[in-house]
């Protein structure tokens, strides 16, 4: 797990497996900054492949290329990924290893149950925070996503996909489509400037006062802002042609800010994109899907709700996130989990530890007891 220098750490980096997934957790930069730092650092074969990074890229800069997954867990007490680990994957953990990814335990008991049964020290990237409390680690994903939200709402409003029909931007002497946003964070706001931009009449919806205003400034005032009481959404939603779902309750289960009896209400073609599917879903009628299947109707209405959006430019997503990440992965590699004791910030990433869950959101969601991290550290 470890060579011969106590200082020294093997980070491991194996191809994602979860479907239509094609960023990678480390760039051939990232391998730079590791070797430099007298680490070893072990990719699978084609691991980086879906992001446009082939293996000679990362072994000019100093990792070693092995040939399987089962090769990079079997070195490496850093594993470095990018989505959840899939069911093949929580096999191969064993107590002596460090997890580093994005993990969404809190709608996903089953994933849970086998980190904590793997012993494994599991930090979640969703959960890490920031001196001024935000989210440095999900926030690259959410500028992706909510740009994929838009431009993926308005492809499906075309007839063909079983849309209304519509362009959201409209042209001369027809109007505009309405698109509501629900949610005024990262997500949100890239949402309504991609919305804004297509031309689209524009409604984004907080529960922030605060945040409100932050937005009409951001947005050069030219969306409307409105805070999100269930009436106000309820009255506005018979005019919408896009809705898109971007509500975000940090580590626990999202919300539903529509329910099915409120779908109803809504235009036949009209489309939901639900971002915030990764937690639970923060419409009633959301499930899971994938690139390859990404819709599905429910009383007339599209649903988008697709678990890993910005899967689809990984060239762009995996630079945007490896940029974010990198420096938590040299921390981890340099001090191993005396990192997270060091910054408290770092510790809110922790979510599972010994076979404990040290996130309450996480464990309330899921049903078990939480321990404090700090505990579940010492």
């Amino acid at each position: 797990m470890r060579g011969d220098d106590p200082h020294m750490t093997v980070i491991g980096v194996p191809t994602e497996i979860k479907q239509d997934e094609y960023r990678v957790a480390l760039t051939p930069s990232g391998v730079r900054e590791l070797t430099d730092r007298g680490h070893e650092v072990v990719i699978q074969a084609g691991a980086g492949v879906g992001s446009a990074i082939d293996d000679a890229a990362y072994a000019e800069q100093g990792a070693r290329i092995v040939p399987d997954a089962d090769a990079v867990f079997a070195e490496a007490s850093l594993i470095v990924k990018v989505k959840e680990p899939q069911p093949e994957e929580v096999a191969r953990l064993r107590p002596e290893h460090t997890l580093f990814t994005y993990l969404h335990l809190a709608p996903d008991p089953e994933l849970t149950r086998g980190l904590m049964g793997s012993g494994a020290t599991c930090i979640a990237y969703e959960t890490v925070t920031d001196a001024r409390g935000r989210l440095p680690l999900l926030a690259p994903m959410s500028e992706v996503a909510g740009k994929i939200a838009t431009q993926a709402g308005a492809f499906m409003l075309e007839k063909p996909l079983g849309g209304r029909g519509l362009l959201l931007g409209g042209v001369p002497g027809v109007a505009a489509g309405k698109v509501m946003v629900i949610g005024g964070g990262v997500v949100g706001q890239n949402a309504a400037e991609i919305a804004v931009g297509l031309g689209a009449e524009t409604y984004v919806y907080d529960r922030s006062i605060d945040r409100l205003r932050e937005l009409e400034v951001l947005l050069n005032g030219r969306v409307s802002t409105c805070f999100a009481s269930t009436l106000e959404i309820e009255e506005r939603l018979p005019e919408m042609d896009l809705v898109i779902g971007a509500v975000l309750v940090h580590g626990a289960k999202a919300p539903h800010v529509i329910t099915r009896e409120q779908l109803r209400l809504m235009k036949p073609g009209a489309v939901l994109v639900d971002v915030s599917i990764d937690q639970g879903g923060c419409f009633e009628t959301s499930r899971p899907t994938t690139h390859t299947d990404p819709t599905y109707e429910v009383d007339g209405v599209t649903h988008y709700c697709v678990t890993n959006m910005p899967g689809a430019v990984p060239i762009t997503s995996t630079y945007a996130l490896t940029n974010a990440t990198m420096p938590y992965v040299v921390k981890l590699a340099d001090q191993g989990v005396d990192a997270l004791r060091e910054d408290p910030g770092f510790l809110a990433g922790l979510n599972v530890c010994g076979g404990k869950v040290t996130c309450a959101p996480v464990a309330e969601a899921v049903g078990v007891e939480s321990v404090d991290p700090a505990v579940a550290l010492a």
